[in-house]
């Protein structure tokens, strides 16, 4: 069921929002050859303690670490660990905050130091795919249309769609209805409406949209 948020949750999100905000610039800089995974992970960790919020993600479904790290082919979900990050890796940095019972979802994409044409091109499109889907978020359009956004810019450009992962509704709870694929489906088409609150998350991959 979706969940249309009044004006006061809808307040308490975009406050949990901005804190999450803050937290990815302050990750930013520290994203360069030879960090680890953990030391990411223990930044994060600091700063959302620090500012008396909850990592959202932390024990969610048993996953063990506050914040999603996939490194180059991992699309979602990755783990937290020693590995250091080299020249040329991309790590997709994603992470939730429960602030006084308010959700905030994010990721980002960035480079470590100098990386290839293929990978900064596909960082590229992906921001454009989000751009394209947050302009259409208009109230009365639909879930596909966003949908249709991302998936026609991102084929054109010749990358692939993963299809078994997706947006979804945010705000109450870290994951709510609708889902939010990032190509039209024959699933649910609800239309947007005032109070709807969504985490767009376009996935894309340099070759082929599976994944295992």
């Amino acid at each position: 069921m979706i969940k249309l948020k009044n004006s006061e949750q809808v307040e308490g999100i975009r406050r949990s929002c901005m804190l999450l905000s803050e937290l990815l610039e302050k990750l930013r800089p520290m994203v360069q050859p030879g960090v680890s995974l953990l030391e990411l992970d223990k930044a994060a960790y600091d700063f959302i303690i620090k500012h008396r919020a909850v990592p959202a993600f932390l024990d969610y479904d048993g996953f063990p670490a506050t914040l999603c790290l996939s490194v180059n082919e991992t699309v979602i979900h990755g783990i937290p660990s020693k590995r250091r990050l080299v020249e040329g890796d991309i790590i997709g940095v994603d992470c939730g905050i429960d602030l006084g019972g308010y959700f905030s979802d994010a990721a980002v994409t960035w480079a470590a130091g100098k990386v290839s044409p293929e990978a900064d091109l596909l960082m590229k499109v992906t921001r454009e795919c989000l751009d394209r889907a947050i302009a259409a978020v208009v109230p009365g359009a639909r879930v596909h249309d966003i949908s249709r956004a991302v998936f026609s810019h991102a084929t054109a450009h010749k990358f692939g769609v993963v299809r078994s992962y997706c947006g979804h509704g945010v705000g109450l709870e870290p994951h709510e209805d609708p889902q939010i694929p990032n190509y039209v489906s024959a699933g649910p088409n609800p239309r947007l409406l005032p109070g709807m609150v969504i985490a767009i998350e376009p996935m894309i991959n340099a070759g082929r949209p599976e994944v295992r």
